[in-house]
């Protein structure tokens, strides 16, 4: 036999069935916006990462080069091939590297 809810009875159940509902819904919105931060947050790390490595890169490049730049014959070497310096004396050909 079945019992008969009353009015009452079914007007709780409907009202913690909406705050349930409700509920639900602000927790699914929630981790799906937490979720997609996450993801935002792993794509960024990632081109940091990899700016963060050509960095390193860069730094090991430059600090070689310090390194090179403090012997004088490397120093006047490179004087005269980039900045095209000569001493007295020298003659300077420039080649052109298209062909």
């Amino acid at each position: 036999m079945r019992a008969r809810t009353s009015k009452k009875e079914r007007k709780r159940l409907v009202l913690i069935s909406v705050a349930i509902i409700s509920l639900l819904v602000f927790l699914v919105g929630s981790v799906y916006s937490d979720w997609k931060q996450i993801l935002k947050n792993r794509k960024s790390e990632s081109m940091l990462s990899q700016k963060y490595e050509q960095l390193l890169e860069d730094e090991l490049r430059l600090s070689a080069e310090i390194i090179k730049l403090q012997d004088d014959e490397y120093l006047a070497r490179y004087a005269k091939e980039k900045y095209m310096l000569s001493a007295e004396g020298d003659t300077i050909i420039k080649m052109d590297e298209t062909q």
